[in-house]
This record gives C-alpha cells, structure tokens and sequence, in this order.
C-alpha cells in the first residue's frame, strides 16, 4: 500500500488491531519506565483502537471516543458479543485515564497500571479473536 492509498475495510480492521497492540506495548514501556500515568493512557489507546477494529467490520467510524465506546457497548456488550464484565472493565480503564490525564494530583500506582495492561492484554486478544472470525464477511 502507498502512503496516500485509503486500503479496505479488512485493512482498517486490521490496521487498527496493530495500533491496539502498539499502544499496548507502549503502555509496558511506560510501566518498566515508572511512568504510570502515561502507561495508564496508553493502555485505554489499547483498547479504544480495539474498539475502533470492531466498528470497522462493519465500516463504521466514530470521531468521538464518547460515541465510539457507547456504541460498542450498545452494539456488542448489551447483546452478548462481549460479555458485559469486559464492559465495566473498560469503562473502568476509561475512568482511570481520565483520572491520569486531567487530575492535577492523581498518583497512578504500579498496582493500577498492571491492572489497566491486563484488561488490555485480554480485550485486544478477545477483539482480534472476534475480528478474525469476522473479517471473512466484509469485502
């Protein structure tokens, strides 16, 4: 693929699977670095690119992480794709980052960044799972 080609929707899919996984790895960086806040951040990138990797099966994009994260719970967590304990756990890492990113005095533990890179670890290895399934139905 060139630098100005758009690619398909399986390369979408794909293409954002492998940002999951860069920011995944970015965000262990970050934790052998004792840099919790940042890891705390990258490990929701983590996931909110998974997110991103299963609204593109069906084509869909959303510019707002609000819109992107709802959708996916109405579209796949409600109805039983992904179970609804993976549901709080992100809007749990969602809460987090938060906390990490835009409160002046919150300290981020190692404690809390491994449990951030775990939910990651297993939702990206659920989402490439469920996209690998899938991605044989899109063009």
């Amino acid at each position: 693929m060139q630098p100005n080609d758009v690619g398909t929707q399986r390369d979408l899919v794909l293409y954002r699977i492998e940002a999951a996984k860069e920011d995944l790895k970015s965000a262990k960086i970050l934790r052998d670095a004792d840099s919790y806040k940042g890891a705390n951040n990258r490990a929701y990138y983590a996931i909110f690119h998974a997110i991103n990797a299963v609204h593109g099966l069906r084509g869909v994009a959303y510019k707002r992480h609000k819109d992107a994260i709802g959708n996916f719970n109405k579209e796949y967590v409600k109805t039983g794709i992904f179970p609804r304990e993976m549901g709080r756990k992100i809007a749990g890492v969602e809460e987090i980052r938060h906390a990490s990113d835009y409160d002046d005095f919150y300290i981020a533990t190692v404690e809390e960044v491994e449990e951030q890179i775990a939910v990651a670890e297993e939702f990206i290895q659920m989402v490439e799972d469920y996209c690998n399934q899938h991605l044989d139905d899109i063009l």
